[in-house]
C-alpha cells in the first residue's frame, strides 16, 4: 500500500534535511492520499524528491516524526527489531547496562518513545501518536532481546504521564504494562553506590541516570571535603560525594518525597552519619549560608530546567545566574564549583557565559576543570537539537588577588 505523501513548500525543511528528526506543521504545503493521524507518511520536497516516512500528526505542530530516510524501509516488526537491537547492541558497547537508558527517542530512530532499564524493572514513557500505536510491539521485542542476553526483566511499568502527550491529543497515563503488579521499588548500583528507585512515584521514570559518570567525576574532589549538594533529589551527587570521602555534605532539596528517599538511600549505603538532607529553596537558602559565613570545598548545582521553551530563556539565565553567583561565593578560595543545565534551549555557550557573569559580579577567577555532556546512553544525534541538552561544568574557583 502506498503512503500518502506530505509535500513541503518551497524552501522548507532545511533542519529536516540538515538531520533534524522532525517536520513542522508550518513547513507543509499538502498533504496527498489517505491517512489517519499516527500513520505512516511520505514526505518530499516541493520538487517530489523523498526527504523521509515518518509518523503523521495533524493535532501536534510536530507534524510528521521521522522513522526512516529511506524510501524503500517498511516500519513493521523486523523494521522495529532493528532499530531496537541497534539500540541494546549501542549500550553495550557505551555504558554500564545494569542501569542505563536503552531508548532515547529520536536519538535512537525511534522517535517520541523513551525507555530506561533499573536492574530489572523497565520504564517506558511514550510521548508520540504514532510510537504510542507500537509501544507493545517494541516492548516485546526488546524483552526478546534481553533475554537473549539473559537478562530476565521482573516488570514493565508506564510513566507517560508527560503533558507533552496532551499536544499529541493522547492522555496521561501511568501504570504496570502486562497485566501483573510488582514492587514499584528498585534497587541499582551505579559508581559503586546503592539507589532504591521510586519508579512509580520518583520524578518523571523515577532516576536521572543521564548525570552517571557526572557524579563519578566529582569523586576525586571530594577527600577530606566539606560538599554542599544542590537540588540533590534522591541524594545521588551527595551520596557519590560521601563515598568517595568527602567529611561532611549538606544535601538540599525542595520536595520532602525526594528529601525521604535521599534519606533512605543515604542509609542503604551506611552514609547516614556523613551527610544531611534539608528540605529547603535553594534560592532562599543560599543567602541564609552566606550570612553564616559558611564556607564550602565544593559546591554542586543541578537545578531542574528552568528554560522549557524558547520564551523562557530570558528569565532561565537570570535564575542560573543568581544561584551561580551565591554558590561562588560559598566557595573557599581554591575550592570548586560543579554546575550545570538540563535545557536545550541554554547551551554550553550561554551557560558559560552566564557563571561568567556571576564570577565577575563577586570578583572570582575561574579555571575550568572540564565539560562535560550527558552519558552516553543519552546519545546525542547531531541535527536533533532536544537530544543536546546538558551541559556540566567543573570549576576550580579563585579569589582575585
Amino acid at each position: 500500500m502506498n503512503n500518502a505523501v506530505v509535500t513541503l513548500k518551497e524552501g522548507q525543511g532545511r533542519a529536516l534535511k540538515a538531520g533534524g528528526p522532525w517536520v513542522y506543521d508550518n513547513e507543509v504545503a499538502s498533504i496527498e492520499g489517505s491517512c489517519a493521524d499516527g500513520d505512516i507518511v511520505d514526505v518530499r520536497d516541493h520538487q517530489g524528491k523523498f526527504l523521509c516516512q515518518g509518523f503523521i500528526n495533524r493535532k501536534s505542530k510536530l507534524l510528521v516524526r521521522v522513522m526512516s530516510r529511506d524510501e524503500s524501509a517498511v516500519i513493521d516488526r523486523d523494521f522495529l527489531r532493528m532499530r531496537v537491537r541497534n539500540a541494546w547492541e549501542y549500550r553495550k558497547k557505551t555504558v554500564d547496562t545494569a542501569c542505563c537508558r536503552v531508548i532515547f527517542g529520536e536519538a535512537d530512530f525511534l522517535p517520541g518513545l523513551v525507555v530506561d532499564k533499573f536492574a530489572d524493572v523497565l520504564v517506558v514513557q511514550s510521548l508520540a501518536l504514532g510510537i504510542d500505536r507500537l509501544k507493545s510491539t517494541i516492548l516485546e521485542l526488546l524483552l526478546e532481546i534481553l533475554a537473549e542476553d539473559g537478562i530476565s526483566i521482573r516488570g514493565v511499568y508506564e510513566r507517560s504521564d508527560a503533558p507533552v502527550r496532551e499536544r499529541e491529543g493522547l492522555p496521561l497515563v501511568t501504570g504496570f504494562i502486562g497485566g501483573q503488579n510488582f514492587d514499584t521499588k528498585a534497587e541499582i548500583v551505579e559508581n559503586g553506590v546503592r539507589y532504591l528507585v521510586d519508579v512509580a512515584e520518583g520524578q518523571k521514570t523515577g532516576f536521572f541516570l543521564d548525570q552517571k559518570y557526572n557524579r563519578r567525576a566529582i569523586r576525586p574532589l571530594c577527600q577530606g571535603a566539606k560538599v554542599l549538594d544542590c537540588f540533590t533529589h534522591t541524594g545521588s551527587f551527595a551520596l557519590n560525594a560521601a563515598q568517595a570521602g568527602a567529611k561532611s555534605v549538606l544535601a538540599v532539596d525542595a520536595s520532602e518525597l525526594a528529601i525521604a528517599q535521599a534519606r533512605e538511600n543515604a542509609a542503604l549505603n551506611g552514609l547516614d552519619d556523613r551527610v544531611t538532607f534539608q528540605c529547603a529553596d535553594v534560592f532562599e537558602l543560599l543567602p541564609e549560608l552566606i550570612r553564616k559565613k559558611e564556607k564550602f570545598d565544593l559546591v554542586i548545582l543541578d537545578p531542574p530546567a528552568f528554560a522549557k521553551s524558547r520564551g523562557a530563556v530570558k528569565n532561565a539565565v537570570k535564575g542560573y545566574r543568581q544561584i551561580n553567583l551565591r554558590a561562588l561565593q560559598l566557595v573557599r578560595d581554591g575550592g570548586y564549583l560543579a554546575t550545570c543545565s538540563c535545557s536545550h534551549f541554554v547551551d554550553a555557550a550561554l551557560l558559560g557565559q552566564t557563571v561568567r557573569q556571576a564570577a565577575n559580579n563577586v570578583r572570582k577567577r575561574l579555571r575550568q576543570v572540564e565539560f562535560r555532556t550527558q552519558a552516553p546512553d543519552h546519545p546525542i544525534l547531531w541535527g536533533a537539537e532536544d537530544s543536546d541538552y546538558l551541559k556540566f561544568f567543573i570549576f576550580q574557583v579563585c579569589a582575585e588577588h
